[in-house]
């Protein structure tokens, strides 16, 4: 286990340049208009932008060092946990103490969008921290792919899903569908039941390709 939190601590701090650009942003995004955007909704970029570190710049840094793929794995699955859960609480803490200060204002924050506020605002917390979970594992796997060819046949997938569904009322209505359960969904329970599968799902999927990944 020594191996495993070695590994996080330096996946985490080879990010700095994630965590600067989000920080940059969160501060000093501005919106206009009686509706505006939370700038709390901007730390998602986190989410977002650190398995691209991990996939493209870690990876091969920490094989170079002589770490095992199995830590490797190991170790971006507790970063992500750590940063889902700092990136909910600092969303969570900016819509309660920073958004009510523009009265003049209404706020939109995204835990708000998808409805999860209704469950009571710790519960919206835990649901965000889930779904930015299963979002980080889901970049992972599919960055990993990109150099193979199962990687490009998932991409050609997705771009072809979203392309023949939108246009067509009742695929669109799955696709609605399907973003209302992973994301849009008050159901606390269901919602956070539904993201470990799948963080559960995408990881088996990550040990997969990570298997065959060379330097």
């Amino acid at each position: 286990m020594n191996a495993v939190f070695a590994i996080v601590k330096r996946l985490l701090a080879s990010n700095k340049i994630s965590f600067i650009m989000t920080a940059l942003v969160v501060l000093c995004a501005t919106s206009s208009g009686d509706v505006v955007l939370s700038n709390g909704n901007y730390t998602w970029l986190l989410a977002v932008m650190t398995p691209f570190f991990f996939v493209f710049y870690d990876y091969t840094k920490l094989m170079h060092l002589g770490a095992s793929k199995r830590d490797y794995f190991i170790g971006c699955l507790i970063s992500y946990s750590v940063l889902a859960l700092g990136i909910s609480l600092a969303n969570t803490l900016i819509h309660l103490l920073i958004d009510p200060l523009y009265p003049a204002q209404a706020v939109l924050n995204m835990m708000d969008v998808c409805k999860w506020t209704e469950n009571g605002i710790f519960i919206a917390g835990v649901q965000q921290t889930f779904f930015l979970l299963q979002v980080m594992i889901f970049l992972h796997v599919l960055l990993s792919m990109q150099p193979h060819w199962y990687g490009w046949l998932t991409d050609t997938i997705f771009i072809a899903i979203i392309c023949v569904f939108t246009p067509i009322p009742a695929l669109r209505r799955i696709l609605s569908g399907f973003f209302q359960i992973i994301m849009l969904n008050r159901n606390a329970v269901l919602h956070i039941c539904i993201s470990l599968l799948l963080s559960a799902a995408l990881s088996f999927a990550g040990l997969c390709v990570l298997k065959r990944k060379t330097l």
